[in-house]
C-alpha cells in the first residue's frame, strides 16, 4: 500500500528505522534514508539492491534546524515530492536523578526527540499539502506515557509531548488530507537498548509477551500508520508494545 509513494524516514542507519526501509522498499516505496552516518545508510541502501533507483540517502543530525528542510528538498529532488515521513530519530541521553541532571543533557534529549518532530512538521506538511494529502509518524514510547521509569525524566517528557504534538498537528491539518499519528513501541532490540542479555531479560518481563519486540514488528506498525490501510487514523497514539501498559506483575 506504499507502492509508489515517496517515505522520508528518518533513524535510517540501524534499528526500527533501518527494518522499515526494508520493508517499505519491499512495497514498492521511494525512500529517502536519513540519518548521521553515512556508511550506515550506504550499508542499508546496498542490503537491497533491487529497490536502489528508488532509495536516496541524507547524512545530517535530526537536532540541527536545517535537517528537515533539506531531506524534504532531498525527497523533492529525488522523486517529485513527499507523500509521508517515519520520524523515527531519537536517542535515550544520559539517564540518572532530575537533581543532578544537567541542563545540557535535558536540552539535548528534549531537542533530539521533541524539537526535531516540531522541526520535522514545518517542513514536511507543506510538502503535503503540495501533494494534496499525506501521513506522518512519529515515534513516540510508552515511557511517560503509562509507565514513569526511574532517571528517564527527559526521554519521557520529550516522548510524551511527541503526543500531544501528535494530537494538535493531526487537528490542524485533517482537512488537508493530511493525517499523523504516534507509535509507541515497547521494548525492542535495538542499539539503544544495548547487548547485555540480564538487561534484556529485565526489560522482557515488563511486557505481557515476555519478550522484546524485533525491529521489523515495529516497522509493520509504521507502516499500517503511514498506509492508507490507516485512512481513517489520525491524531492516534497506537501502542505496539507486547503488552507492556498493562503488566504489572
Amino acid at each position: 500500500m506504499l507502492t509508489g509513494k515517496t517515505v522520508l524516514i528518518t533513524g535510517a542507519s540501524s534499528g526500527i528505522g533501518a527494518a522499515a526501509a526494508r520493508l517499505f522498499a519491499g512495497k514498492g516505496a521511494n525512500l529517502v534514508l536519513a540519518a548521521r552516518r553515512q556508511n550506515k545508510l550506504e550499508e542499508v541502501r546496498e542490503a537491497l539492491p533491487e529497490a536502489a533507483g528508488r532509495i536516496c540517502v541524507f547524512a545530517g543530525d535530526v537536532a540541527d534546524p536545517d535537517f528537515s528542510e533539506n531531506s524534504v528538498r532531498a525527497a523533492e529532488e529525488a522523486f517529485g515530492g513527499l507523500d509521508a515521513a517515519f520520524n523515527n530519530a531519537g536517542m535515550l541521553g544520559d539517564m540518572g536523578p532530575v537533581p543532578q541532571m544537567t541542563l545540557d543533557s535535558w536540552n539535548e534529549v528534549v531537542t533530539t526527540n521533541l524539537t526535531s518532530a516540531f522541526l520535522a512538521a514545518k517542513y514536511q506538511i507543506p510538502a503535503m499539502k503540495a501533494r494534496g494529502a499525506g501521513s506522518i509518524v512519529f515515534t513516540s514510547s510508552f515511557v511517560g506515557h503509562t509507565i514513569g521509569l526511574p532517571g528517564m525524566a527527559a526521554y519521557a517528557a520529550a516522548k510524551a509531548g511527541l503526543i500531544g504534538l501528535t494530537q494538535v498537528l493531526a487537528v490542524e491539518h485533517g482537512t488537508d488530507n493530511i493525517r499523523v499519528n504516534a507509535l509507541l513501541p515497547g521494548g525492542t532490540k535495538t542499539e539503544m537498548a544495548g547487548d547485555d542479555p540480564a538487561f534484556h531479560d529485565y526489560v522482557a518481563g515488563l511486557h505481557v509477551l515476555k519478550r522484546m519486540a524485533e525491529p521489523d514488528e515495529i516497522a509493520r506498525a509504521a507502516e499500517f500508520l503511514l498506509s492508507d490501510a490507516a485512512s481513517f487514523v489520525t491524531g492516534s497514539a497506537m501502542v505496539c508494545d507486547g503488552g507492556n501498559s498493562i503488566c504489572k506483575g
